[in-house]
């Protein structure tokens, strides 16, 4: 005779709260991982790589949209503990040609962290075949003008922070931040299955494929990030030559066990398991609050900025339907989540649905509430 799901305790509540979004159709197929401490505490995986894909495993690659940005803007972090950067240099001490001269020349490397640069757009939003250009994208960060006055506010900077942040590390590194991420993030934290852009001897079709699901009778459309519809978006980031391409911003391939890992090593203080990847006090400077807006120039609601993340405590952010302040961490373009805490606590959640900003705050923050009550 079987339990009762009424009798599920601990983790096995996860594991059901997961499978009702699958069973729901919320998305096709997804990972969710959670450390606690340093131990990794729930590591599932479900569903399908697509309509009619294979079965989703738990080292299934996907696409990560957004939750890109820590891992470049790490790099920046790792350069700085190395004495090689510091966060309030003025991007042009590092890169001369981003400005001639003028309050551009003012933006500093804390502004683009913080994305407080004044480039939330640029132009290059609409211009997709550039984003595979890495001279073309760097160009436009360079010819771009200011929205507004480097600190003035803070408005998301859905592609520019990563061309930004990458070309940064590429002037002070003498490296490509994919690469640098590689050697100095991923390899040392074993993060086996994550890269910037898909490396050329990883088969296109190892990457799951992204579904972009009509919103229901929404109250709003958002407008947010790369202002474009699911649909549109799940199309674009499927082409072969966007997730080969180097985007910081958008291109990240990875699992929800490698992303919930990187956060564990931060919510830890920035070790894991022997592995030391940023001091503790990078760590508390990068996840210390920056900036708060009561209405972000480009999400339109509030928020809480540090030095690469986003920070909890509004009712719009997505790490739990009232997040605590402590909480730091990035949402992917309507479909994956990644987040950890000064407790210790880290979660991942990643799926191959992309749907409407609202549905996708719903279920991830479910997700995370679920996380807290099982291990809060």
């Amino acid at each position: 005779m079987s339990a009762s799901p009424f009798d599920a305790s601990g983790p096995e509540r996860l594991h059901q709260l997961f499978d009702a979004h699958l069973n729901a159709g919320l998305h096709h197929g997804a990972q969710l991982a959670v450390y606690d401490g340093t131990d990794l505490v729930v590591d599932v995986a479900g569903g399908t790589t697509g309509p009619d894909g294979d079965a989703t495993t738990a080292s299934q690659r996907h696409l990560l949209f957004s939750c890109t940005k820590p891992y470049a803007g790490v790099c920046l972090h790792h350069l700085r503990d190395r004495g090689a950067v510091d966060y309030d240099d003025p991007v042009v001490d590092h890169w001369p040609a981003f400005a001639s001269g003028g309050p551009k020349a003012d933006v500093t490397v804390r502004h683009v962290l913080s994305h407080q640069a004044g480039l939330p757009t640029t132009g290059l939003e609409a211009r997709p075949e550039e984003w595979v250009d890495w001279d073309a994208a760097v160009a436009a960060m360079e010819d771009a003008d200011l929205v507004f006055e480097p600190g003035q506010t803070a408005a998301y900077h859905s592609l520019s922070y990563g061309f930004l942040v990458g070309e940064l590390v590429r002037r002070i590194a003498g490296t490509e931040v994919q690469e640098y991420a590689r050697e100095h993030v991923f390899e040392p934290l074993g993060m086996d299955e994550t890269t910037i852009g898909l490396p050329d001897d990883v088969a296109a079709d190892d990457v799951a494929t992204l579904v972009g699901f009509e919103p229901y009778d929404a109250c709003r459309e958002s407008g947010v990030g790369l202002d474009t519809t699911t649909k549109d978006a799940a199309a674009l980031f499927n082409r072969e030559a966007i997730q080969r391409a180097v985007i910081p911003a958008a291109t990240g391939i990875g699992t929800a066990r490698d992303m919930a890992r990187f956060y564990a090593c931060l919510a830890n203080g920035g070790e894991l398991d022997g592995v030391r990847l940023l001091s503790e006090g990078t760590v508390t400077e990068a996840t210390g609050c920056q900036v708060e807006v009561e209405r972000d120039g480009t999400m339109g609601v509030p928020g809480r900025y540090a030095l690469g993340f986003g920070l909890g405590g509004t009712a719009w952010d997505k790490y739990g339907s009232l997040s605590p302040r402590r909480v730091f961490g990035h949402g992917g373009l309507g479909s994956i989540v990644g987040w950890g805490d000064e407790e210790g606590l880290a979660m991942a959640y990643v799926t191959n649905g992309v749907r409407h900003e609202y549905e996708h705050g719903a279920r991830v923050n479910a997700m995370a509430d679920a996380v807290r009550t099982v291990f809060g």
